[in-house]
């Protein structure tokens, strides 16, 4: 908010940006709920799924970036995800420095089941597509000028 605003209280809460980032991040994550838990996913865990449907094997580092999320964060997730069978972490063969991260065939199964959130999270949220595509490119405008990199 800028600090010539026509607005009668700029605290009001109602009126904060971060609230209802908040509220709605929290509302669409419990939308997820329902749809991963019978594949075993956490949130979270389906973010890191993604990024290795993308790409793998990836190293810890670059997975830690695509999903900005620092190691301490982004290090129980994966060590989960290994203890339920979807991933391997091993030392890079180029790098030993490294850690490779790699979906094992369980993991790359579970993209077949993956494959129908995205539709059902859409039908659930009931918006048009072009609304939910003009909320990602804004909100990936928010992440950029929120970015510590800027």
């Amino acid at each position: 908010m800028s600090e010539s605003t026509d607005i009668a209280d700029p605290l009001a809460l109602e009126e904060q940006v971060c609230f209802a980032l908040s509220v709605a991040a929290r509302g669409v994550v419990a939308v997820y709920r329902p749809l991963l838990d019978p594949m075993g996913l956490t949130h979270p865990q389906y973010l890191v799924m993604l990024a290795l449907w993308e790409r793998s094997p990836r190293t810890l580092r670059d997975l830690g970036e695509s999903l900005a999320l620092d190691p301490g964060t982004l290090s129980p997730l994966v060590k989960r995800l290994e203890v339920n069978g979807l991933i391997t972490r091993e030392r890079d063969r180029d790098d030993e420095r490294a850690l490779a991260v790699t979906l094992t065939a369980k993991g790359r199964r579970l993209r077949t089941q993956a494959l129908k959130v995205p539709g059902k999270i859409v039908a659930r949220l009931g918006l048009p597509i072009s609304e939910l595509e003009r909320m990602h490119g804004v909100l990936t405008t928010v992440i950029a000028a929120s970015s510590p990199q800027r």
